[in-house]
């Protein structure tokens, strides 16, 4: 993994831990030479891993739609900064600049971006490993209920074991560099989608 996005809050949320989890596991991408992909933003927790990249010298790039541009949210001080039209354009253009995908603390757009990658994954469009750095134990309801998915029949248990999780930056990295995707069905065809 030469690549990893990073999907996060853009607030800080109301745990000290979140932010500062953020800021080490930018650090650690970069004392690594891996490139941060990012939504671009100096706030929240997306602007503590980018400056964690950066006060050690990371490659970091901002994917940024233009309309949050005009909001002024977004980081003067990065390596590449790309503007897209639309929201589906950013995650897109994310994805292509990626070949890892970590998902921190965050809300509904953390969610929808981390979730929009798991189904791609599902449908053999990637097949980048995905983690959640369980900081503080903050999704241990949403892997319960990704569980849940599996016993009621609306998930394989392959698709949710690819999903990888721990609570701690150097064993999620391991465990995603060890990563062996799950074979894509024999109807699904990605010329097809």
């Amino acid at each position: 993994m030469k690549s990893i996005v990073v999907f996060c809050g853009s607030s800080d949320g109301f745990e000290q831990s979140y932010s500062k989890e953020g800021y080490q596991l930018g650090k650690v991408l970069a004392e690594s030479n891996r490139t941060l992909v990012y939504g671009g933003a100096k706030i929240g927790v997306m602007g503590r891993v980018a400056q964690g990249a950066l006060d050690f010298n990371g490659n970091v790039i901002g994917v940024i739609p233009e309309f949050l541009m005009h909001k002024e949210v977004f980081h003067e001080s990065l390596s590449k900064l790309i503007v897209t039209q639309n929201m589906h354009e950013r995650k897109l253009k994310m994805h292509e600049l990626s070949d890892g995908i970590i998902m921190l603390p965050g809300g509904y757009g953390t969610l929808e971006e981390f979730f929009e990658m798991l189904t791609w994954s599902q449908l053999g469009l990637h097949q980048y490993p995905i983690g959640i750095l369980n900081t503080d134990g903050f999704y241990d309801e949403l892997i319960e209920m990704l569980y849940k998915m599996v016993n009621m029949g609306f998930v394989k248990e392959a698709n949710y074991k690819s999903i990888l999780v721990n609570k701690n930056i150097d064993g999620l990295l391991r465990m995603m560099e060890s990563f062996e995707p799950v074979p894509v069905a024999k109807w699904m065809n990605k010329e097809q989608l």
